[in-house]
């Protein structure tokens, strides 16, 4: 058995641990996907104030705090009867977009991006942002990390900080915007644009003019043929911050569309003894384990899941790239696992454009951002996560206490996507008892595709769990082991 080397296991948010089990011929009999981090978020919040909740939530990821500070958001606004004024949803909207533009930047830039841009094989030390500027150019770098800082900047403008917003309130939003903040996110937003035509001329030069790595992308190991689920307009365009959740099946055809209020109907959450990662899947389809296909409800989220549960993006530029990957590829559903990457550089071009859309809307400068509340009660609020569908579900007390809160992640609705693409991904790779460096990058390319964020899925207390990779023999003993 040759030894397992690397150097060490990155560009993940939060930790996990990957356990690969060999038969007697050397080929891989199973892989699992272990979280050993601890969900407990929904119990810290009950007894709390209602109104604190979009604070408190936005706590649980540094990454995507805007996510969760607005699903919270609209949950309040659901709990206490209330509609927010047009203007303040176009503001949540606006900044909505600044966050995601920066998130997509950072993943296919620092995290997923160096698989293809500098290579699967590539030795570890160049795999990152700087093996990234190393490979397409010092000014490419600097773009990247200026664009990145114009997203975090939109939302610090929007809602009073890069990272933790304080600006969303029940019925509205805090703040409206100047002149001067106006301009410059106007400007911002137009070299967002530009800095996504320049992501997806990269990735074409790159990716799509090397057949090996087109190759790749079609292959065996990485396909799964699983439910798709989105959030989308009333065309059935991807929408990130409002709208129905759509479901669409293996052949791309709708399964079902629903309001958020209705998700307990349709979505059961699953518990696994090797993971605190719960594994949701269609109650109405049933749970048959970790398998694909038609008679399987487990489901994907994110990019690609929002790209096949849509019928296109609801802006000229991105809606092109939409129709150019499908063209690509073979049609739809595209269900490479691997395509992740494409889908989310059509998004970064989709919210870069409606950033445009929204900033030049003359109602965007319009002070009535805030309506008076109700009564409490119950409260649902979905938003779609860079990562996938986010949902925040309370019930509230008479004094507007939280008496119960549920919160399904878009890595929670990953999981058993992510579990079944690592398990084939090692299958596929892993021959013989060959184990080389490059080819566990292959098995890790299977879950960095999903951006997952095991911090927002299973809330860590009290944190520092190491990531891990096994490997075990036929007979189940560990021959190696990696740990960061």
């Amino acid at each position: 058995m040759k030894t397992v080397t690397i150097d060490p296991i990155t560009r993940l948010e939060g930790h996990g641990k990957i356990s690969i089990f060999l038969n007697s011929e050397g080929n891989v009999e199973n892989a699992y996907l272990q979280i050993p981090e601890l969900r407990g978020f929904e119990r810290f919040a009950q007894g709390r104030r209602a109104e604190d909740m979009p604070q408190i939530t936005s706590r649980i990821c540094g990454v995507c705090p805007v996510a969760h500070h607005f699903a919270s958001t609209k949950a309040l606004d659901d709990a206490f009867n209330v509609k927010p004024p047009e203007a303040a949803k176009k503001l949540r909207e606006l900044m909505y977009c600044g966050y995601i533009i920066y998130d997509h930047i950072l993943h296919f830039y620092y995290l997923g991006g160096p698989d293809f841009i500098v290579g699967p094989d590539a030795p570890p030390a160049k795999r990152n942002i700087l093996g990234v500027i190393e490979k397409t150019g010092l000014e490419i770098g600097k773009e990247v990390i200026k664009h990145r800082a114009y997203g975090q900047k939109i939302t610090s403008i929007l809602g009073g900080k890069a990272t933790h917003p304080v600006c969303g309130l029940p019925g509205g939003i805090s703040k409206s915007l100047n002149k001067d903040e106006t301009k410059d996110i106007k400007n911002m937003a137009d070299s967002c644009v530009e800095f996504s035509k320049n992501s997806l001329k990269i990735f074409e030069d790159i990716v799509l003019k090397n057949k090996e790595y087109v190759d790749l992308i079609k292959s065996d190991p990485y396909q799964l043929k699983t439910y798709n689920m989105g959030l989308v307009d009333n065309e059935n365009k991807v929408n990130f911050y409002d709208g129905l959740i759509r479901v669409t099946d293996q052949k791309g055809k709708e399964f079902v569309k629903f309001d958020v209020k209705d998700y307990c109907k349709l979505i059961e959450e699953r518990v696994e003894e090797w993971s605190y990662m719960k594994f949701p899947y269609l109650k109405d389809i049933g749970w048959k384990g970790l398998k694909d296909g038609i008679e399987s409800g487990i489901y994907r989220v994110g990019p690609l899941g929002r790209l096949n549960a849509s019928e296109g993006m609801a802006t000229p530029l991105a809606n092109a790239e939409y129709k150019k990957m499908y063209e690509t590829l073979g049609g739809k559903p595209v269900n490479s696992t691997l395509a992740f990457h494409w889908a989310r550089l059509i998004e970064l071009m989709n919210v870069s454009e409606r950033a445009k859309e929204l900033i030049n809307d003359p109602e965007i400068t319009s002070t009535k951002i805030k309506n008076p509340v109700g009564e409490p009660g119950e409260g649902f609020g979905v938003v779609e996560a860079a990562r996938g569908t986010l949902i925040h579900h309370y019930k509230l007390d008479n004094k507007a206490l939280i008496k119960k809160a549920n919160l399904i992640v878009a890595t929670t609705n990953n999981a058993g996507a992510i579990s079944m693409s690592i398990r084939d991904a090692a299958k596929g790779v892993i021959k013989k008892g060959k184990i080389e460096q490059g080819l566990l990058n292959k098995v890790e390319m299977a879950f960095r595709a999903y951006d997952p964020c095991f911090a927002c899925a299973t809330h860590s207390l009290p944190g520092g769990m190491p990531l891990q990779i096994k490997i075990y023999n036929e007979d189940r003993k560990l021959i190696h082991k990696i740990q960061r």
